[in-house]
């Protein structure tokens, strides 16, 4: 119905419209209509209604009036619906007022969307504040998650020291580990003896220093960081492993170094179990990771986290930590090795001072100790041996004795001493002769083993080698130059030098500087300690790297010939160098009897004197005589 009263109205205002446009006429202009059209005509207009488009004249048939609602009640609907949908309701005189300033159609919906304004304000402004709270919250989670874990990872259990112990039998609650406590006497189960009942006596090893360490690692000193340095396999890990297993891994932790700084990363964080945030999911919340840097910067990091939990923890234990840093010859003696080694020694140092951690290294090569001497005002070396013929043969009969029981092999108690004079108290090479069956043909093979290394790395090639690898035969010659001198002071030195009253070997060894100047290098000696064919101790006295392989040198030098074929091999690499230094200048006019003449003229043009310079061939080197060893240059002048 208002419809039809919407259309009537546009007709009798003149204004056009069509049928077929179905369009619903604004709200606010029903209240115009109300105050505009008469209600005498409100009837008529009704009628009309019908066809609107018609003329509007009394000849033209009319429909009945319809009964309808009036405007007043139409309107009061209109503001019930604005009402319940939680508009404001407006009387007629103000609906007349904001239909008269509103004539464009618009209306003066105010308060409502002022309020819709603050509610989308309100949210937007709940969403950031949630959402930056939610950030802010994980940020302090995760940073205390962090040191949680890094707390957890010196409790019980190194995982170092569990992949140690991960092979050995371990079924009995009262049975050892692998590792073994020295000079004393434990029962301990046979693990190939028939039957767990069954028990034997075994008798126990353990280096000189094992009680020292055991005491470093147990946090009973404190003040200082170690460096232990010695030959490969003489013990120095296994000791190490021993002394955690003593406390259970507790406040220790221990890592294998690497020469690539990214593999070191990973692997001080895995025995600190710190992820270097890269489990960090903050940049969710918009927040930058840290994680963008180097592996340098990354190991600082982690060590500024275990800073922070040293400190907790040594208020709480009165303790310091100890963290064990394995084969730091394993690091590179280049720029990015030093500097890696230079972070470790700087907060080694700090700590130390502190009492909060105690770091031990542990390296097979002389230079870490050089490059760390330089600023260790509190470290604290510790170098590590062979072991004594004593211990050797102790070392040797409990080994064998466990074998024997294992295996059947026959004990050989007569060969422990010529075991000892081929492979000596190296403890490497005593576990391999003691597991084997025949004792004296490991020996051998560990001999032969030494001498092929050597003869592999630093053979020389005699007087025929090419220039090409001049590099490569300077490097063997100082080895073997080297080499030459400690066999010669051996012979040189009385036999009762050559070894201790209780029968240990004595090598013979050389001060570092005069190792050098029997190599003629100085720079070539470390690269033979990293190869272990030379070592050098805690004292810089350089020798063979073992027994086995001074047994090597000893075959070397007694070969026939072997000193000229060195003195030759030492010339080549003097001509070559002569060669490099030496510049030839050649005349090609003058090969195949070729010969210049010059001619001198005077200031008037005439030819003053002629000068003719040709070369005679000398014979030397062409017949194998000894001719002239150069050319004769002649000269002629004619006036």
């Amino acid at each position: 119905m208002s419809y039809a009263v919407y259309r009537a109205s546009r007709q009798l205002l003149g204004l056009r419209s069509a049928a077929r446009v179905q369009v619903r006429p604004p709200q606010y202009l029903l209240p115009r209509l109300r105050l505009n059209i008469p209600r005498c005509f409100t009837s008529s207009v009704i009628a009309r209604a019908g066809n609107p488009l018609g003329p509007a004249n009394d000849l033209q048939p009319q429909p009945g009036p319809q009964p309808v609602e009036t405007l007043r009640e139409l309107e009061e609907e209109d503001d019930e619906k604005k009402q319940k949908e939680g508009g404001v309701a407006s009387t007629g005189t103000n609906a007349g007022k904001r239909g008269k300033s509103g004539g464009d159609g618009g209306g003066n919906d105010g308060p409502g969307t002022m309020w819709k304004m603050f509610e989308s304000a309100a949210t937007t402004a709940a969403s950031i504040f949630v959402l930056g709270f939610a950030g802010y919250a994980y940020h302090k989670y995760y940073k205390y998650i962090v040191l949680e874990k890094i707390d957890n990872a010196f409790d019980f259990g190194d995982p170092a020291l569990k992949i140690a112990m991960a092979g050995h039998d371990q079924s009995s609650a009262d049975a050892k580990p692998w590792y073994r406590n020295i000079f004393s006497t434990s029962k301990e189960h046979d693990p190939g003896g028939g039957g767990p009942n069954r028990e034997v006596e075994a008798e126990l090893i353990k280096l000189d220093e094992q009680e020292r360490i055991n005491h470093i690692v147990n946090g009973g000193i404190s003040g200082h960081y170690y460096l232990l340095i010695g030959e490969k396999g003489t013990g120095k890990t296994s000791m190490l492993l021993h002394a955690m297993a003593e406390t259970g891994g507790e406040s220790v932790s221990m890592m294998e170094a690497h020469a690539d700084p990214e593999i070191f990363r990973i692997r001080l964080g895995k025995a600190l179990d710190f992820e270097f945030h890269e489990d960090y999911v903050g940049s969710l919340f918009s927040f930058r990771g840290p994680r963008e840097t180097t592996a340098i910067l990354d190991i600082e990091r982690a060590l500024n986290k275990l800073e922070k939990v040293a400190l907790v923890r040594r208020k709480a234990t009165g303790r310091p930590l100890v963290m064990i840093i394995n084969g730091m010859h394993m690091v590179r003696d280049d720029d990015a090795g030093k500097d890696l080694l230079e972070l470790l020694q700087q907060r080694a140092e700090a700590w130390a001072a502190a009492g909060l951690v105690t770091m031990i290294f542990n390296s097979d090569d002389y230079w870490v100790y050089e490059r760390m001497k330089q600023y260790g005002s509190r470290l604290e070396l510790i170098s590590v041996r062979d072991l004594t013929k004593t211990n050797a043969l102790i070392t040797l009969r409990t080994l064998r004795a466990q074998k024997c029981k294992m295996e059947g092999y026959s004990m050989d108690e007569h060969l422990f001493d010529k075991v000892y004079e081929m492979v000596g108290g190296r403890l490497a090479f005593l576990t391999k002769v003691a597991k084997s069956r025949d004792m004296i043909q490991k020996c051998e093979e560990i001999c032969e083993m030494e001498k092929t290394w050597f003869l592999n790395k630093y053979w020389i090639l005699g007087e025929g080698m090419d220039d090409d690898v001049m590099d490569q035969q300077k490097l063997a010659s100082s080895a073997c130059l080297l080499m030459k001198a400690l066999v010669d002071l051996e012979q040189a030195q009385s036999g009762d030098n050559n070894v201790q009253p209780d029968g240990t070997h004595i090598l013979p060894e050389l001060p570092l500087h005069e190792a050098r100047v029997a190599m003629t290098r100085a720079d070539f000696i470390q690269q033979y300690d990293h190869d272990n064919v030379f070592t050098i101790d805690s004292r810089a006295r350089v020798r063979a790297d073992s027994v086995p392989m001074m047994n090597a040198f000893r075959q070397i030098c007694g070969e026939d010939g072997f000193a000229q074929y060195l003195e030759e091999t030492m010339e080549r690499i003097g001509d070559i160098e002569s060669l490099g230094r030496t510049r030839e200048l050649t005349l090609k006019d003058l090969w195949n009897g070729g010969e210049y003449n010059w001619k001198v003229k005077d200031r008037k043009g005439n030819i003053d004197k002629t000068i003719l310079f040709n070369v005679t061939r000398g014979h030397k080197g062409i017949n194998g005589d000894d001719g002239p060893e150069g050319g004769e240059d002649k000269e002629e002048e004619e006036k």
